[in-house]
C-alpha cells in the first residue's frame, strides 16, 4: 500500500510539473492574464480546485507583497501535493522564462549595448509597458481624493531622496496613513479563507521570513562578500514589492544600477526583453543575475527573489480568515497600494523615459508602441519585438 501510495504521489508531482511548465511555456500577458490561464487550466479544465478556493487564494495572493500569479501557482500546487507540491509548480511556471532570460544576458556579456541600435528600442518598450502598467494601477488602487494625495507623496518622495531605505520609508509611512484614512471604511466582506497548511507551519515560514529580512542585511554588511550582498538585495526586492511585478522595478534598480553593478542600458534592455516571455515579472531577476555573476548569479538572483513570496504564503494561508476580518490591516495595505504608484511614477521616470526618449523620433516611436498596446490591445511579446525593429530602423534615420 505504501509503494502504490508513493507512486501515486509521484504521479501526482509529474503531472503537476507537466501542467505548471506548459503554463510556464504558454502564459503571457502579465500577472493578470496568468491568472485567467490559471483558472482555465486549473478550475476549469482539470478540476484540482473548486471556485470559492481558486477565489479565497487569489485574494490572499493580492492581499501580500510578492508576485501574485507565482503565488497562486505556489498554493494550488501545495493544495493538490503538499510544500513539495508547490516547489514543482513554481519550477515549471518559472523556469522557461528564467531560462531565455539568462540565455539573453549570456549573449549580451561583452557586448557594448550603448552601440547596438535594436537594444534602444527595447528601452523605449521599457517605457511603454510600464506606462501601461502605471494607468491600470493608478485606476485600481487610487480611486478617491486621499490615496491620489498619497500617491504624490511617494512620487515626490522618491524622486528627491533616491535610494532603497526611502522606499521602505514610504512604504511604512503610507501604512500608517492608510491604517488612520482607511480603518473604518475598508470592506470586511469575502471568501472565508482557505485551510491546507498547518498553523506550525505558518509560523516557521512567517519566523524565517523576518529574520532574514533582518539578517541578510547585517551579513551583507559584516561579511562584504558579493554573493551575501546579491541574496540581501534581492532578497529585500521580492519581499517589499506590493502591486505587481512591475514595481519591483524601481527596487532592483536602487539597488543594481546606483550601485554601478549594472548599467542602465543593459538594465533597461533586459526588462524590455523580459516583456516578451511568458511567465513572471520577478524572473527579470535572473537576467541582473547573471550579467553580474554568471549562470551561477542568474539562479540565485531567482532563488533569492522568490523565497519571500514562497514563506508568505506558506505562512499566512493558515490564518488568512483573521487578516480579511481586520479592516485596519486591509486600511494599511490600501495606503501601501497608493505608495507603490507614486514609487512606480518616480521609476518612470528616471532612469526609464530620460534614458530612453531622447529625441522626438523617439518619443513617436513610443506613441506608436503605447497604442498598439494600449488600444489595439496587441500581446507584449508583439510590442517587444516592434520596439527592436523601431530602435534599428530610428538608428537610420
Amino acid at each position: 500500500m505504501q509503494r502504490i501510495s508513493q507512486q501515486s504521489k509521484l504521479i501526482t508531482l509529474l503531472e503537476l510539473l507537466f501542467v505548471s511548465t506548459r503554463l510556464g511555456l504558454t502564459s503571457f500577458g502579465g500577472p493578470v492574464a496568468h491568472l485567467g490561464y490559471f483558472h482555465e487550466e486549473y478550475v476549469r479544465k482539470r478540476q484540482w480546485i473548486d471556485e470559492k478556493s481558486y477565489a479565497d487564494l487569489v485574494a490572499l495572493c493580492q492581499f501580500l507583497p510578492g508576485p501574485a500569479s507565482s503565488q497562486v501557482g505556489i498554493g494550488i500546487g501545495v493544495m493538490r501535493a503538499g510544500i513539495v507540491g508547490g516547489i514543482v509548480s513554481f519550477i515549471g511556471f518559472t523556469l522557461p522564462s528564467v531560462l531565455a532570460l539568462m540565455g539573453f544576458a549570456l549573449l549580451l556579456q561583452g557586448a557594448n549595448i550603448g552601440n547596438i541600435s535594436w537594444i534602444h528600442g527595447l528601452k523605449i518598450v521599457a517605457v511603454v509597458v510600464v506606462a501601461h502598467a502605471i494607468l491600470g494601477m493608478a485606476k485600481n488602487l487610487t480611486p478617491d481624493n486621499k490615496r491620489k494625495a498619497i500617491v504624490l507623496l511617494a512620487l515626490v518622495a522618491s524622486l528627491l531622496v533616491q535610494s532603497a531605505i526611502t522606499q521602505v520609508v514610504i512604504i511604512l509611512i503610507a501604512s500608517l496613513l492608510g491604517y488612520l484614512l482607511y480603518k473604518d471604511d475598508a470592506e470586511t466582506n469575502g471568501p472565508n479563507g482557505v485551510h491546507f497548511i498547518s498553523k506550525k507551519v505558518g509560523y516557521v515560514c512567517l519566523s524565517l521570513f523576518f529574520s532574514l529580512l533582518v539578517v541578510l542585511p547585517i551579513l551583507s554588511n559584516v561579511t562584504s562578500l558579493k554573493w551575501i550582498a546579491m541574496v540581501d538585495s534581492f532578497y529585500r526586492a521580492g519581499a517589499l514589492v506590493f502591486g505587481g511585478g512591475h514595481v519591483v522595478l524601481p527596487l532592483l534598480e536602487n539597488e543594481f544600477v546606483h550601485s554601478g553593478l549594472i548599467d542602465e542600458a543593459a538594465f533597461l534592455a533586459g526588462y524590455g526583453v523580459t516583456q516578451a516571455v511568458p511567465g513572471p515579472l520577478f524572473t527579470f531577476a535572473a537576467y541582473i543575475g547573471t550579467i553580474i555573476g554568471g549562470w551561477q548569479g542568474g539562479l540565485l538572483a531567482t532563488i533569492a527573489i522568490f523565497l519571500p513570496a514562497f514563506l508568505l504564503i506558506l505562512g499566512t494561508l493558515p490564518f488568512w480568515n483573521q487578516l480579511r476580518s481586520n479592516s485596519k490591516i486591509k486600511g494599511a495595505f490600501m495606503g501601501i497600494n497608493a505608495a507603490v504608484v507614486g514609487i512606480l511614477i518616480a521609476a518612470f521616470y528616471h532612469p526609464i523615459w530620460t534614458s530612453a526618449i531622447l529625441q522626438p523620433i523617439d518619443f513617436a516611436l513610443a506613441a506608436i508602441l503605447f497604442s498598439l498596446l494600449m488600444f489595439w490591445k496587441l500581446p507584449p511579446w508583439v510590442i517587444v519585438i516592434a520596439g527592436a525593429v523601431g530602435g534599428w530602423v530610428v538608428s537610420f534615420m
